[in-house]
């Protein structure tokens, strides 16, 4: 066959003994804290400062539309016309019609915020600059035909983009035919193009679009994120400790803000003294303990204290407009002042749509954000266990209810384990249900991912909500690999959406259920 005209020519828990979990998170607080950058002043809020309106809600990914498209003139005696359905204006018509058509249909099919907007058309080089530098997050182009520099133009434009290309679900697009040979490989037989690869193309099938738009969803909402920290970044490692806040920063642009437990613990101080607050809470406990899915084992105080802290947690998040938080040194510097540790604290602001996790330590929160903004569910941070006969134990005493987004599983309300005081969860999770397990290395360079499936939820000698899970592919392989030590859980299967985030995030990726 004749190759059609180069168209550049026209894109832990412990029993006793030894050095326990929390002695050695302690023996680190004592430190001085890596990564001052990110240790903000302190935030303080107005005296009567309100709870937060609601949960929070991520910014919708913005999308523009693409579609790049040349005509020819017939010419005599030579190959003058390249492959493609859009060939004249009626196709060019009738296509724009058929794009907004999907992207409609998109739109209503995507569980997360998705906002299309006007169709770009490129047909010469003013046209790919205008579209590069176009408002939106990403862009998806639809390469129907046009010449090469224009689509590397688009890609250079620092914007995620996405290649849809017709095989047969519409008119056949040139770039179905080459966008291997001549956009990514430049006409040899290695890639060449720097801004893309082979995931960022698609096929015919708009589920494929849908979860890389969905990945990008997730990492435009993970950065940027606010976060306090309560107390300072306590790593649960040195390195962890080091590298962390930095990571942080760099990679992810969260917003670290330090905060000194007094702002919590004042405010619920003050709550204690306020009738009309005293007696929402208790509302609010009576209205926890009589659902039917609940037991209650531990002195109802606890449970009461829970909803004042958890209302002053979410004030002081509302005051500097973060969205996440977690506690340092929860045993010696909330659990006397709470009378209570923070674990069903951080159940409860989980299942409102918070990002909530024990210990201010980012190797692991920004799994946990990225984790939650894809899945549009709560996450479980745990404890990771020895792998062995193709399954792995997690466990830990903040487990959140809401797992499948929507429902509250079961739950018994039993003291923290190794405190054995206060209130924690112990959920109990849907035997059989598909779970994502995250586990971020401690050196903030590479993240390890599993597929799993719920064996049980056992009442083991430890941290109180726990899960045996099947492993989904080579169990030794992540016994080998392994690094880190806490993993971020959720309830679906998204590891293709994490991988697909982390090469745009420029992290280290090893999926372990990947065959």
């Amino acid at each position: 066959m004749t190759l059609p005209q180069n168209p550049d020519s026209r894109p832990d828990a412990s029993c006793g003994g030894g050095l326990n979990r929390r002695e050695f998170l302690g023996t680190l607080g004592e430190a001085a804290l890596a990564g001052a950058a990110l240790t903000a002043a302190s935030v303080h809020a107005a005296e009567n400062q309100p709870a937060a309106a609601g949960p929070p809600r991520g910014a919708p990914l913005r999308v523009k539309p693409v579609l790049t498209y040349g005509f020819q003139q017939r010419r005599e005696f030579t190959s003058w016309r390249s492959y493609g359905g859009v060939c004249n204006q009626e196709t060019l018509d009738k296509e724009v019609h058929h794009i907004e058509d999907e992207l409609k249909a998109l739109t209503t099919k995507a569980d997360f915020g998705l906002e299309i907007l006007p169709i770009a058309l490129v047909n010469n080089d003013a046209h790919a600059a205008t579209a590069a530098a176009a408002d939106g997050d990403m862009l998806l182009v639809y390469a129907a035909g046009g010449g090469q520099r224009w689509l590397e133009t688009l890609a250079a434009s620092k914007k995620p983009n996405v290649m849809f290309l017709r095989h047969k679900s519409g008119p056949l697009y040139l770039w179905y035919e080459i966008a291997h040979f001549r956009f990514l490989r430049k006409s040899e037989d290695t890639f060449k193009e720097p801004n893309m690869d082979i995931d960022d193309i698609v096929v015919d099938d708009y589920d494929d679009v849908l979860w890389r738009l969905r990945a990008l969803y997730g990492l435009k909402n993970t950065r940027g994120t606010k976060v306090i920290a309560l107390g300072g970044p306590q790593a649960y490692s040195k390195p962890g400790q080091e590298r962390g806040p930095t990571c942080a920063k760099e990679v992810w642009k969260l917003d670290v803000l330090t905060v000194p437990y007094s702002d919590v613990t004042d405010r619920v101080a003050k709550y204690r003294a306020d009738a009309a607050v005293m007696k929402e809470t208790e509302h609010q406990t009576a209205d926890l303990l009589a659902q039917p899915n609940v037991t209650l084992t531990v002195d109802r105080r606890f449970v009461v204290n829970t909803f004042l802290a958890a209302r002053a947690f979410k004030e002081v998040m509302a005051a500097a407009g973060a969205t996440s938080i977690g506690p340092g040194d929860c045993m010696g510097g909330l659990i006397r002042r709470l009378d209570t540790p923070p674990c069903l604290v951080l159940s409860l602001l989980n299942d409102e749509g918070y990002t909530a996790y024990c210990h201010c330590d980012y190797t692991h929160t920004p799994a946990g954000i990225l984790l939650h903004h894809i899945s549009g569910k709560p996450t479980f941070l745990s404890n990771s266990h020895y792998p062995h006969h193709g399954m792995i134990t997690l466990a830990h005493c903040s487990a959140p209810r809401k797992m499948n987004g929507k429902d509250d599983e079961p739950v018994k309300i039993l003291t923290h384990f190794e405190s054995d005081y206060g209130a924690a969860t112990k959920v109990e999770y849907t035997k059989g249900q598909v779970t994502t397990h995250i586990v971020s290395n401690l050196v903030c360079t590479k993240w390890f991912g599993f597929r799993g499936r719920i064996l049980d939820s056992p009442s083991y000698d430890a941290c109180r909500s726990q899960m045996d899970v099947a492993i989904d592919g080579d169990w030794r392989r992540l016994l080998r690999d392994l690094q880190g030590f806490h993993t971020q859980s959720v309830y679906g299967d998204y590891l293709r959406e994490i991988g697909y985030a982390l090469k745009k995030a420029g992290m280290g990726w090893e999926n372990v259920s990947e065959t």
